[in-house]
């Protein structure tokens, strides 16, 4: 990585000038994705906030709606409201995909509305290209701004089978993670029209993070931009083998069964704490990590856990997952 990451400096640039590496995979991302320009930010939080808040400002509206199980309010303490005192409209079903008849049950008018693709904490799953073009016409005719949130565009690709640049398109500003499906050191990109991007220069400095010396998580995205981005498809194709596998076996049950994305979720007949324990121990023996948190769910006696299929797991046939799990739910008592 170090070596890769090196090729691409050039000794007689500056590094965080303006042909610098942040420049560059500036420039990368927002021809990528079919937008005027794009800004670093040194965490997805922080971009998306600013988006968000953009948004608000510019429609006098302070309400935007978004999936329950949206990143924005599962996972980052409310930012939304505690920094720029934004409301959340939560919109549709908790374990299922947001409609176009959700938005349209809304009442109230909307700054923007948030798509997570995919919904992640809800098996990785997407909605139909025509159930999202519907679904983004309806927040438009509300004058609600469509914002996405795109930190695994990449796998969102694999499905969709069109052009990044045509399921940006669909929205008026795309943020996208530099350390999820890219597998860089850290760091967000938000792209969208120039005038939007200026502004929200303004409000990224005000926050912390114009931050300098920010060169060398550009190139880690940039290497992930060359080497990861094209292995996606591969990984989804996987994904597929191992769910059906795991399904095809019946001791756990994968969903969504096939996967839309490298991203599933596999259901354990056992106890959460059981299988946290199984998994530690696995792990100190094997040296093989299952999972990342265990999930509780409205049974007590089940639990379920996420996979996302990348390059640690293509070194797994399917059989071997299977064969894990099964020494897992034994550990746990299952």
């Amino acid at each position: 990585m170090l070596q890769r990451m090196l090729a691409l400096v050039d000794d007689d640039t500056p590094p965080d000038g303006p042909d610098g590496p942040v420049a560059v995979l500036e420039q990368r991302l927002s021809a990528l994705l079919g937008k005027e320009a794009a800004l670093f930010f040194p965490s997805g939080t922080m971009a998306q906030q600013v988006a968000l808040r953009v948004h608000a400002e510019r429609s006098g509206r302070r309400t935007f709606a978004a999936h329950p199980q949206s990143h924005l309010d599962v996972w980052e303490e409310q930012g939304y409201n505690a920094v720029h005192g934004l409301r959340l409209r939560r919109t549709g079903d908790l374990h299922e995909l947001m409609t176009a008849a959700d938005l349209a049950a809304i009442g109230e008018p909307l700054a923007a509305v948030v798509w997570e693709l995919p919904q992640r904490d809800i098996g990785g799953l997407l909605p139909e290209w025509d159930d999202l073009l519907a679904q983004v016409a309806r927040a438009r005719e509300g004058g609600a701004a469509p914002h996405l949130d795109g930190a695994r565009i990449w796998e969102a690709q694999t499905y969709y089978g069109r052009p990044l640049d045509e399921i940006a398109a669909l929205f008026d500003t795309v943020y996208v993670s530099l350390y999820k499906s890219l597998l860089g050191t850290r760091g967000a990109v938000l792209v969208a029209d120039a005038a939007t991007v200026a502004i929200a220069r303004t409000w990224r400095q005000r926050l912390g993070g114009g931050i300098r010396d920010a060169w060398p998580l550009a190139l880690s995205a940039l290497v992930g931009l060359d080497t990861i981005a094209e292995r996606m498809p591969a990984y989804r194709e996987h994904a597929i083998a191992i769910a059906a596998a795991v399904n095809a076996d019946g001791a756990a049950r994968a969903f969504p069964d096939p996967p839309q994305t490298p991203i599933f979720h596999i259901h354990l007949p056992a106890l959460r704490r059981a299988v946290e324990s199984a998994g530690a121990a696995m792990l100190a023996e094997h040296g093989i990590q299952l999972y990342g948190r265990v999930r509780s769910g409205p049974d007590p006696s089940r639990c379920s856990f996420e996979v996302t299929v990348g390059q640690n797991a293509m070194g797994f046939t399917p059989g071997e997952v299977v064969a894990l799990l099964h020494e897992l739910l034994k550990r746990a008592g299952a």
